[in-house]
């Protein structure tokens, strides 16, 4: 189980200095191609299966454990369902996952950068107090980031703020309707009509 959890982890941070990525990791995490969205499946595509499934479960009673799995509902489905109604499969589970982890405080004992993906089911939730959450958790971070580190947390604070605006305005996320058979209001088709932000969907 170990070795599993920390090949997923390795795979989407490598290795960290100062709490974040030595190596740039922002094609693999915001600029998803279909290259990579094949890899993921190839390499991880059963264990999110299994995760989906609840077949992981386990993993969450140690922090590392609970950011993998984390990671395989959250992060891994958007790339292999790319596109499709399964890339929120896990959304449901991620966010009890996290919401679960900080109230018995698994997230304190992991790097800033993981903290920052251990955060996001909140991010992606539509829902506000999940939205408040990932910003306050955020916020927090901030505060405690030395200053030379601390723009990793304000990139991640200011994309936290725009999915709560959204929320805010909206109730939920419109770029997501069309996937997941959703009627769009008049609100709505105004605001996809203009240039927006589909973040990765």
């Amino acid at each position: 189980m170990t070795e599993q959890i920390e090949e997923v982890l390795q795979f989407w941070f490598g290795e960290l200095k100062q709490g974040f990525p030595v190596t740039n990791r922002k094609k693999l995490w915001w600029f998803g191609d279909e290259k990579m969205d094949r890899l993921i499946e190839e390499l991880f595509g059963h264990q999110v299966r299994m995760a989906i499934w609840g077949q992981l479960d386990d993993w969450s009673g140690q922090p590392r454990g609970r950011l993998a799995l984390i990671l395989l509902l959250d992060q891994f489905t958007r790339s292999i369902y790319r596109g499709a109604v399964d890339a929120f499969a896990g959304d449901q589970r991620a966010e009890q996952l996290c919401r679960e982890g900080i109230s018995n405080g698994h997230d304190t004992a992991l790097e800033a950068s993981e903290r920052l993906f251990f955060y996001m089911p909140l991010e992606h939730a539509e829902e506000m107090s999940a939205q408040n959450l990932c910003v306050a958790q955020l916020e927090g971070m901030l505060c405690a980031t030395p200053r030379e580190q601390r723009h990793h947390i304000d990139n991640a604070l200011d994309f936290a703020n725009e999915h709560r605006d959204l929320i805010a305005r909206f109730g939920r996320f419109p770029h997501r309707n069309e996937i997941l058979s959703r009627s769009s209001t008049p609100e709505e088709l105004a605001y996809l009509n203009q240039p927006h932000k589909r973040y990765g969907q």
